[in-house]
């Protein structure tokens, strides 16, 4: 099930939101919302629900036990298994398809048929970051096994994150007020989220399929660029928009989410753009990896490998393709080259940095969308005029740009920088604003609602990129 579903939107929001509005007592809300959710994952992983719940089964016997005097045992076997299931589910196929590719004829490894399961990503994340932090008491142990099961499977941000660490709701699972105020601004930003979803990141995917599609022959400057600005901002949007409703669905139960997207596409350097891009995932890997292998304590050097091991996994966590590897890794150079000062961002010239890295943000997304390493390649050179035939594909990319395509284009353009946030925020802050801002706000959230259920109504194209992840 999808937030940008009509029955998650007509049907099962609805009766959960109601019935943990009007239940008083804690404990039955917690289980309403637990029960909530089981029935969310089940919708689209009926066999898969079962290993959601034993994770966090054992999660919660791991965090007893690093609680202990044997904490380091526990936590080791923590990251062993936890780490073991996203290698067996996630990674196996593709590690015997690349080892078959290395062995000798005759010598091939059995192939596993597992499909992944929706969301082991991300609730693997949450559920190993509990652990860890008990181990280092910046967490109490929790006792109650459903506080721990809401904690991981919660339906807001069970499948596509944000990855939510457990001291960011802690109290809030114990004890927590839905407000008007509260449901009003989630119900606010998960409007912006659904109309960043269903009207702009649908669309862009339409134009970025479409071009992705051809063989690469077919594709030419023209048609590599229309390609590339698709898929930049159709994943900006999806992810971005996904996360806006996730927080603002936390916010109608009484939860408060973190950030996870800054106008990313507004940085100045690829050290920037990591600060406002997926700021869940990347807080996750500084905090349980980069700072625990030393993080910039040992030297420049030292630095500079443990960002390459970061990016690395940051890659590889994406998926089980030697593209995500590559994208990873051409962060971690470009990280390397500004940490070495080999590119002039340092210099202050701000027009450049941020050409150089929306560029460079650009060019590795490309890589991340292709499907192997070959169409990636091809892509990017056909970008820069590197193709036998720089002009094709030229009707057809002319033909997706139709009215409606250059409109949402310059919307998601608009939508990825601050401007308009900073414009409505001047209009709080106007005269009399507090007697007229909450019915224009009412209106807004009605036309993008009215808006996504036409477009949903009329279109059965809406896939989610990160439900792979």
């Amino acid at each position: 099930m999808v937030f940008s579903s009509v029955i998650f939107l007509c049907i099962f929001f609805p009766i959960v939101f109601i019935l943990h509005t009007i239940l008083p007592i804690g404990r039955v809300r917690n289980a309403v919302l637990i029960i909530a959710s089981i029935l969310f994952y089940a919708y689209g992983e009926p066999v898969y629900v079962i290993l959601l719940l034993a994770s966090v089964l054992m999660n919660y016997l791991l965090g007893l036990g690093v609680s202990g005097k044997a904490g380091r045992f526990f936590l080791a076997t923590a990251v062993i298994v936890n780490i073991g299931l996203l290698v067996v589910f996630k990674y196996a196929g593709f590690l015997a398809v690349s080892l078959n590719n290395v062995l000798p004829s005759g010598m091939n490894v059995p192939v596993p048929k597992l499909s992944l399961p929706i969301g082991i990503s991300f609730y693997t994340f949450q559920a190993l970051s509990y652990v860890i932090d008990v181990y280092r008491k910046q967490v109490e142990v929790q006792k109650n096994p459903l506080k721990l099961l809401l904690y991981i499977s919660f339906f807001p941000q069970l499948i596509a994150g944000p990855i939510v660490k457990y001291h960011d709701i802690e109290t809030e699972i114990r004890d927590r007020k839905v407000t008007v105020d509260g449901v009003w601004s989630g119900l606010i930003r998960f409007s912006v989220g659904l109309g960043k979803k269903v009207l702009i990141a649908n669309t862009m995917a339409f134009a970025a399929d479409r071009l992705f599609a051809l063989e690469t022959a077919q594709v030419g400057v023209l048609a590599a660029w229309i390609a590339a600005f698709a898929y930049l901002m159709q994943i900006y949007f999806d992810f971005s928009g996904y996360s806006d409703m996730a927080i603002g669905l936390g916010l109608m139960f009484g939860f408060h989410f973190q950030e996870n997207f800054n106008y990313p596409y507004t940085s100045g350097s690829i050290r920037e753009f990591w600060r406002r891009w997926h700021i869940s995932l990347s807080t996750w890997f500084r905090d349980y990896l980069y700072i625990p292998l030393g993080g910039n304590r040992k030297g420049r050097w030292r630095t500079i490998f443990n960002k390459f091991v970061v990016f690395f996994c940051t890659g590889f966590w994406h998926g089980a393709n030697w593209t995500f590897l590559v994208w990873g890794l051409f962060h971690g150079f470009l990280e390397m080259l500004e940490e070495k000062k080999w590119i002039p961002v340092h210099w202050g010239i701000k027009v450049f940095n941020h050409i150089y890295t929306l560029l460079m943000v650009t060019v590795g997304f490309v890589m991340f969308r292709a499907d192997t390493l070959r169409q990636g390649i091809s892509m990017i050179g056909s970008m820069f005029g590197a193709c036998a035939n720089p002009a094709a594909g030229y009707a057809g990319a002319i033909a997706l740009m139709s009215p409606y395509m250059i409109c949402i284009s310059v919307c998601a353009i608009l939508g990825a920088t601050p401007l308009l946030a900073s414009g409505v925020k001047k209009m709080r802050s106007g005269k009399h604003a507090e007697a007229w801002m909450p019915y224009l706000e009412m209106l807004f959230a009605l036309i993008i609602l009215g808006l996504a259920f036409m477009a949903l109504a009329s279109d059965s194209y809406n896939p989610f990129i990160y439900f792979r992840f």
